[in-house]
């Protein structure tokens, strides 16, 4: 499989609420003991940023990064959040949509207004008033379609939730479980903004009727179950429709030579949900001067025009280009589903029961 797609969509992978070891990258202690000279960020293990970038923030700034890696997404919230009063570093980075009004209830962050949040869409800054977190990125939930197979069968591809039940489409669509996957948490909310709180419920039910398959996470979803994957030809999958992101296509053609006139995999915009990742200074921070000036780094069109081709996710700030890779290849998803952070903490625990008693029973 091509790691640079397995770095970045392996991010979401799983939400997992265990303990996970922490493994650490960079060099350097923490800020107290070297004078204030390292800054410690605390992400998910997608974290990526060139060699260069951060060399460029470590000689401008005079600080050091250290990062600690700590699982997938929702891991790493987990560990942030019970780790709060004893902070392993000073930002973290990777807090989403669907999980913010988790961190912001236990009081994660501090309020800091970074330099460069007025190039960011005011749409993106779900903590407008209190500037506890920073919104860096954004990506898209999408189904992902496998070309050939629908090529070979002359039938046209899905390109909206109403699509998926229609009877042509019977059995081919496999999903993540929402209760264990982030991707299938966000597939289930954009279902939800999409029919709303009367009629979510009975849209699964006519999607369990035309054969949707679950599992675990996305890992298995793409890469042994998706027809349209590398990974997941290799391992024989029958199914030509995935729940995955719409980064995905660029990320499959990545380092193909020669260059494809188009991915082999194609992207339902009409059923995306769109995830905002966010940063933010940790509450008692040992550094909170260096945490500050990494997150005006993050926002930095330095950063923002390498995160694309590092972690697959779209920068937030305005002016930063997007490589060729994913103008060219990557689907442009102009009006995704969304949901306030708010109503997905309010509602997130029991639409997670709801689902399974009606997709899994």
């Amino acid at each position: 499989m091509n790691t640079n797609l397995r770095r970045a969509l392996g991010a979401a992978a799983a939400v997992a609420v265990g303990l996970p070891a922490l493994a650490a990258c960079g060099s350097g202690g923490s800020g107290a003991a070297d004078g204030g000279k390292t800054v410690t960020l605390v992400s998910h293990d997608s974290f990526n940023v060139s060699d260069g970038v951060l060399k460029e923030f470590e000689k401008q700034s005079g600080y050091t990064v250290k990062v600690l890696k700590s699982g997938d997404a929702g891991a790493a919230v987990n560990q942030a959040i019970l780790s709060a009063k004893h902070p392993q570093g000073d930002v973290f980075f990777g807090v989403d949509n669907t999980l913010l009004s988790r961190a912001l209830d236990k009081d994660l962050f501090t309020p800091y207004e970074a330099k460069g949040l007025d190039r960011v869409p005011k749409a993106l800054q779900a903590d407008a008033a209190q500037h506890r977190v920073t919104p860096i990125d954004t990506g898209d939930i999408c189904v992902n379609y496998d070309r050939a197979y629908f090529a070979d069968h002359k039938l046209a591809p899905p390109q909206s939730f109403d699509d998926l039940i229609k009877p042509e489409y019977k059995n081919l669509l496999v999903t993540e479980n929402s209760a264990t996957s982030s991707p299938g948490l966000a597939f289930q909310l954009g279902s939800i903004a999409k029919y709303g709180d009367d009629g979510w419920q009975d849209y699964w039910k006519k999607l369990k009727a035309n054969g949707v398959e679950v599992v675990d996470g996305w890992e298995q979803a793409y890469n042994q179950r998706f027809s349209g994957s590398a990974a997941g030809r290799k391992a024989k999958g029958d199914k030509p429709l995935v729940v995955s992101y719409a980064s995905s296509p660029p990320a499959e053609v990545m380092d193909v030579k020669p260059e494809p006139k188009e991915a082999p995999t194609g992207v339902a915009t009409g059923t995306c949900f769109r995830q905002i990742e966010f940063a933010g200074l940790l509450s008692g921070a040992k550094n909170t001067e260096g945490g500050k000036a990494l997150i005006d780094f993050l926002l930095s069109k330095k950063f923002q025009e390498d995160m694309p081709l590092t972690m697959f996710v779209n920068p937030a700030a305005q002016d930063a280009a997007l490589p060729g890779l994913f103008t060219k290849y990557g689907a442009k998803v102009t009006d995704p589903e969304t949901l306030a952070p708010e109503k997905i903490a309010k509602n997130r625990d029991q639409w997670i029961k709801a689902w399974s008693s009606i997709v899994l029973k």
